[in-house]
């Protein structure tokens, strides 16, 4: 058997209650909550488990041929949507995936295919949530290609670099260097945007591993960019205040920590959740595979840029408040002078009197 599987990765920008919404699409879609199979529950820890809906299936013709996917969403509640399109075949031809994956490298020609399903989608949140927002250009991409066995004679680097080249030794070192494996078996070769599973069983948890560990990275891209727009937003009005007078410019600055005081909060705790989203606890395999796919996608990097960003925007919240501050003291030392003046003046003018 031969299996590649599509993701894309959207943000709605906001979070959305899972247990509501399942009820909502019961009637009509086939729903499920994630389980995993080989580990005990409490081996990998949800706080809240995504929401699969079975969204039929799909057909693409590219090059004379014709490809059938069966097309999946999942939901997640920090605001993530994951589109899978799924291609198998009963043959356990290594020729025959490379072919193919080659053919859809960098998933070329299954653009459309995403948008008209993601419009699906949308069509249906949109009136389920509030503040529902979609970027369908910005999205993270993957595939993960699957076979039933492994040896010697396969070489997979051409199918996970995306085409047939002469690969340096470096080139090839990069791609197998976080390599994982449970048996003699099997092998989970993980790259920065695919990943190849060899394995005699069907590898269920380690797609959906794979697919969480996506969702936490691309999420962390999608707060870094906000809080860059955050930022941008913040020095443009400071700069704005400063323009004003000492009154106007003062009640600017706590529109401005009032702002920056919301934003931080919020996106503290998305963050937490998202840095969070799922715990590998007692299973060391499944635990060494989901941190190989964190560490390919350089999800610290991500991390350590938001954590930064928000670190910024609390220093420049604290030098406002310092300023703010600063300004109402020296409006109180001019009022406390103006009074000390104005009982100087009326003692001289009881004095003339």
């Amino acid at each position: 058997m031969i299996m590649l599987r599509f993701y894309r990765i959207y943000d709605i920008g906001l979070e959305i209650d899972l247990d509501w919404l399942e009820k909502e699409l019961a009637r009509s879609f086939t729903t499920a909550r994630t389980g995993f199979l080989r580990v005990k529950p409490t081996s990998i820890l949800m706080d809240v488990t995504p929401l699969t809906i079975g969204m039929g299936q799909s057909v693409v013709q590219k090059e004379g041929k014709t490809f059938s996917f069966n097309v999946f969403a999942r939901i997640f509640d920090i605001g993530a949507i994951s589109l899978c399109f799924v291609y198998e075949r009963p043959e356990s031809d290594f020729a025959l995936l490379e072919e193919t994956g080659l053919l859809f490298a960098g998933q070329e020609g299954l653009s459309d295919l995403f948008l008209t399903h993601l419009n699906t989608l949308a069509d249906i949140l949109r009136p389920r949530s509030r503040g529902f927002a979609l970027n369908p250009d910005f999205f993270e991409d993957y595939t993960v290609y699957l076979m039933d066995w492994m040896d010697a004679s396969i070489d997979p680097i051409p199918l996970l670099a995306g085409e047939k080249r002469e690969f340096s030794p470096q080139m090839i070192e990069e791609i197998f260097r976080d390599s994982q494996s449970y048996t003699k078996e099997d092998i989970a070769i993980l790259s920065w945007d695919s990943a190849l599973l060899c394995k005699p069983d069907s590898p269920t948890d380690l797609f959906d591993l794979i697919e969480f560990a996506n969702v936490q990275v691309f999420e962390l891209r999608y707060y870094d960019r906000e809080l860059s727009r955050q930022m941008g937003k913040m020095y443009e009005d400071i700069v704005l205040a400063d323009r004003l007078s000492p009154l106007r410019r003062r009640q600017k600055y706590r529109k401005i920590m009032m702002q920056l005081m919301q934003n931080n909060a919020e996106l503290s705790e998305i963050t937490e959740k998202v840095n969070n989203l799922v715990k590998v606890t007692e299973d060391a395999y499944y635990a060494r595979v989901y941190a190989a796919v964190l560490k390919t996608m350089r999800s610290s990097q991500w991390s350590e840029s938001v954590n930064h960003k928000i670190k910024v925007i609390r220093d420049n919240y604290s030098m406002l408040s310092e300023e703010v501050r600063i300004q109402h003291s020296n409006q109180l030392e001019w009022i406390v002078i103006a009074l000390i003046a104005f009982e100087i003046i009326m003692a001289v003018a009881e004095r003339v009197i």
